[in-house]
C-alpha cells in the first residue's frame, strides 16, 4: 500500500501508446480518435495519433498493448475522516482500495464519521478547516482528496461561512445530517455559503444515520444547493414523484450513489433522460457507509446505469468523469491537453461475454484494470480489487 505525504505530479515527459480506445470524460465528444497521449510534468500536452505527434525524446514510455483509457474516475459523495481510515467501518486502506478500483479524485460531503464530531460553530470550523489542510498535504497513493465539508447547524450565523471561505473551504456538507433539516433553514444556510463562493449540497431522503433528517423535495426545491446529494437516498429514497419533481424543477446536478436504493435510481436516469439532463447526471458512492467500503462502487455504477439504465457506457463514464468535475469544479474528469494525466486503464474482464470493452460494460460487467495513472505517475498496476483486464499496459521505457 503506497501512502504519499504531498504528492507532485511527475517531471518530464511521458508518452503513452498504443491505446486501443480513448474515453474523454466530455459529453460532447465521448470517444476520441487517438491512439498517443503525451504528458509533460504531469499534464497531458497532446492526443493524436502516433504518426502525427511528436514522441521523440521521452523520459517514460508505457505501452498500453491495446487497452482503452478514461479519464480517472470521480468519487462526487464520500465521508473520509483523517488519513485513510474509517471509523464508520473500522477499515484502514480504504482510500488506496478505491484507488484499486480506477477512483483518482474523492470530494467530500461531510466528515460526519468522526468520533465525537463537534457539533458547536467553534468545532464545525475547525474540523472543515482541519480536514482542508489535512488531505492537501496527505495523498494515500496518489489520490486527490477534496475535504473540509462543514454540516450545517442552526447554531452557525453568516460570519462562520465568511471566516470558513477566508481560511480556504470551498463547499459545505450535507444539509440535513446535523441540525438544519427545514426549508426555511436550509435555504438560509445555502445562501450565507453561496454568497461567500462556497459549494452547496444537501441530503435528500430518509436519515442515513443518527441525528440526521429526513430531507425531502421540498426541502430540497427550497433551498435550491447545487448538488442534490443522493437523489436515490442515502440509503432511503425519497417517493419517486418526488425525483421526477426534482429533475424537472431543481437548479442542482442530480447525483446518484452506489449506497442508494437502485430502483430510485433507475428512476432518476430515466427521467433525467428524459429531459434531456444527463449532463447533470454525476455519480458517487456515499461510503464509507453502513454497507462497507465499495471500492468498485463507481465501476459498479457506471456498469448498472448502462446495463439496466440503458445509458451508453461512454456516455455512463462522463457521468463518472467529465460531468462531476464540471459540476464540482475540479481539475480532473477530461482527457483533454491541458488536464491532469489522471488515467485508467481498463478492458472488458477476461472472459466476459462482450466484444469489448463499451459491450462488456452495457452487459452489466465490471471492468479490469490494468494501471492507474496519477499526475503522470503510475500509481497501481493490475488491479488487486478488479477480474482481470482482457489487456493490460506495460512501463517500456524509463
Amino acid at each position: 500500500m503506497a501512502h504519499d505525504v504531498a504528492a507532485g505530479p511527475a517531471k518530464g515527459k511521458l508518452v503513452i501508446r498504443n491505446l486501443g480506445l480513448v474515453l474523454s470524460g466530455d459529453l460532447n465528444q465521448p470517444i476520441l480518435d487517438a491512439d498517443t497521449i503525451i504528458a509533460v510534468d504531469g499534464r497531458i500536452t497532446a492526443i493524436g495519433r502516433a504518426a502525427d505527434l511528436d514522441c521523440d525524446r521521452a523520459d517514460s514510455i508505457i505501452d498500453a498493448q491495446g487497452s482503452p483509457v478514461a479519464p480517472g474516475l470521480i468519487d462526487s459523495h464520500c465521508h473520509p475522516v483523517f488519513g485513510d481510515w474509517t471509523p464508520r467501518q473500522g477499515q484502514m486502506g480504504w482510500i488506496d482500495s478505491c484507488v484499486n478500483g480506477g477512483v483518482t479524485t474523492f470530494v467530500s460531503a461531510g466528515e460526519v464519521h468522526l468520533p465525537g464530531r463537534p457539533k458547536d460553530p467553534i468545532g464545525v470550523k475547525a474540523l472543515a478547516i482541519t480536514a482542508q489542510r489535512t488531505f492537501a498535504n496527505f495523498r494515500p497513493t496518489g489520490a486527490k482528496i477534496h475535504a473540509g465539508a462543514p454540516i450545517a447547524e442552526t447554531s452557525m450565523v453568516e460570519e462562520d461561512y465568511a471566516e470558513m471561505a477566508r481560511a480556504g473551504v470551498k463547499m459545505i456538507g450535507e444539509i440535513g445530517l446535523g441540525t438544519v433539516n427545514t426549508g426555511p433553514e436550509a435555504k438560509k444556510h445555502v445562501d450565507w455559503a453561496r454568497k461567500y463562493g462556497m459549494e452547496t449540497i444537501i441530503h435528500t431522503g430518509g436519515p442515513s444515520i443518527a441525528g440526521s433528517s429526513l430531507i425531502s423535495e421540498d426541502i430540497v426545491l427550497e433551498a435550491q444547493p447545487d448538488v442534490i446529494s443522493h437523489i436515490n437516498g442515502g440509503h432511503t429514497s425519497i417517493r419517486f414523484s418526488g425525483i421526477c419533481r426534482l429533475c424537472e424543477q431543481a437548479r442542482g446536478a442530480i447525483e446518484i450513489v452506489h449506497n442508494g436504493n437502485e430502483r430510485a435510481a433507475l428512476e432518476a436516469i430515466k427521467t433525467a433522460t428524459e429531459l434531456n439532463l444527463t449532463y447533470k447526471v454525476i455519480l458517487g458512492t456515499d461510503a464509507p457507509a453502513g454497507s462497507g467500503v465499495q471500492p468498485l462502487g463507481i465501476l459498479r455504477m457506471i456498469a448498472f446505469l448502462s446495463s439496466l439504465g440503458d445509458v451508453p457506457p461512454e456516455v455512463a463514464f462522463c457521468m463518472a468523469t467529465g460531468n462531476t468535475a464540471r459540476v464540482r469544479k475540479l481539475d480532473a474528469g477530461f482527457i483533454a491537453v491541458g488536464m491532469p494525466a489522471d488515467l485508467v486503464f481498463l478492458d472488458k474482464p477476461q472472459h466476459s461475454a462482450g466484444k469489448h470493452l463499451l459491450d462488456a460494460v452495457s452487459l452489466g460487467d465490471i471492468p479490469g484494470i490494468g494501471m492507474v495513472v496519477i499526475d503522470g505517475i503510475i500509481r497501481t498496476g493490475r488491479s488487486r480489487n478488479t477480474p482481470p483486464s482482457h489487456t493490460a499496459p506495460v512501463l517500456v521505457g524509463h
